[in-house]
């Protein structure tokens, strides 16, 4: 079993802050007695989890049972890369019939398994079709260098679930809908505006993942970012020169529980445990290449707003310190028909993941907004 790939550094990567690896020295005997820890809590969780599916969200399908709702692993390619991607049918599925379907895109790091497929398959239990799908060079799906991370492609993965899931049968092409979570949210937003596909689009937690990557989390690291560029053009020159690959995040051991506690923010450290430990899954990773910072750092989820006509349902936790992304969006959807924002009470950015009472929130708010908007 590898040891997990989360740390301090990961988290506060993965949520947007580039920093050289400056975390606290540890000696060589507690670096062990850390990795040991690790793997046998990863070889706990996994047995706790096993899953034919390989799913890690709470009530996961274990086996396709007539008259349920069963899962499809499929692949199927976006410029020669094979992605691979879960299609969710509602119960007593079938073909001749036409039903609504929703394109879940999953957050930054994560893969199919975990939040995305748990939205994928409560909806599906309420008579949509789903389908989610690793972004290329991520997860399962192919692609190298392994986890670049542009928007470009991040956005291209949605439309190009938007094509799959539009020849699959049963879908009603007129009642698509689009859900985007935390990263996922913010491409979301993207694609939407052009692909008018979508007749209406969701965000769970929304995360403007360009306009922290460049200015940080909450504004933390505006006076790197020429610094950050820099470093980022000079990898790019060396990968196109056949050298190794530059990522960011790439850590190999995990936080102890006081590290975790002195992370800035609920994100990092809520995160930190969703990611790491309690729904670790082994194709997901917080690291990516540096050479992607030379377009997220260009990239503004919030930008062009103005272009989605759809209805737009945005929901986010009042105690999320990532609502302030939300916000911004949201206020900049002047054309958008029927905007609503849904605040959870209570909530943090990453219990929207996982905790009953969220997620019975946020699902039964998306069902309503799909009832009326598909």
């Amino acid at each position: 079993m590898k040891t997990v790939k989360f740390s301090i550094i990961t988290l506060v990567l993965l949520v947007g802050i580039f920093h050289t690896t400056n975390a606290q020295t540890i000696k060589k005997e507690q670096q062990k007695t850390i990795i040991s820890k690790t793997n046998a809590m990863k070889n706990e969780k996994t047995a706790s989890r096993k899953n034919p599916f390989t799913l890690v969200y709470d009530d996961a399908i274990t086996e396709n049972v007539a008259g349920k709702v069963n899962i499809h692993p499929v692949t199927y390619t976006i410029h020669e890369i094979n992605i691979a991607a879960n299609v969710y049918t509602p119960p007593n599925y079938n073909p001749a019939n036409k039903y609504p379907a929703v394109v879940v895109a999953h957050p930054n790091g994560g893969v199919k398994e975990q939040v995305a497929g748990l939205y994928a398959q409560r909806l599906a239990e309420e008579g949509y079709i789903t389908i989610t799908a690793d972004a290329a060079y991520q997860g399962g799906s192919g692609g190298f260098p392994r986890n670049v991370d542009k928007p470009a492609n991040r956005i291209e993965d949605i439309h190009a679930m938007a094509d799959f899931i539009s020849q699959y049968k049963g879908v009603d092409t007129q009642k698509l809908g689009l859900l985007g979570i935390c990263g996922g949210g913010g491409y979301s937003l993207s694609a939407a505006q052009s692909d008018k596909r979508f007749k209406s689009v969701a965000t769970l937690s929304m995360f403007n993942s360009g306009l922290v990557r460049k200015n940080g989390y909450m504004n933390s690291a505006l006076n790197t970012i020429q610094d950050r560029l820099n470093q980022a053009a000079a990898a790019r020159a060396q990968e196109a020169s056949g050298g190794e690959v530059v990522y960011i995040g790439d850590v190999k051991t995990f936080p102890t529980d006081e590290q975790i506690a002195k992370m800035p923010f609920d994100l990092y450290r809520e995160g930190t445990i969703y990611y790491g430990k309690t729904y670790a899954h082994p194709n997901s990773s917080g690291k990516y290449t540096a050479s992607s910072l030379m377009d997220l750092m260009t990239f503004d989820a919030s930008a062009n707003m103005d272009l989605i006509q759809q209805p737009l349902l945005m929901i986010a936790g009042s105690k999320a310190d990532s609502k302030y992304m939300t916000d911004e969006a949201f206020a900049k959807a002047t054309n958008a028909k029927n905007k609503e924002m849904f605040i959870i009470d209570g909530a943090t950015h990453i219990q929207t993941y996982w905790k009953p009472e969220y997620v019975n929130q946020a699902v039964d708010k998306l069902l309503k907004f799909y009832s009326s908007s598909l």
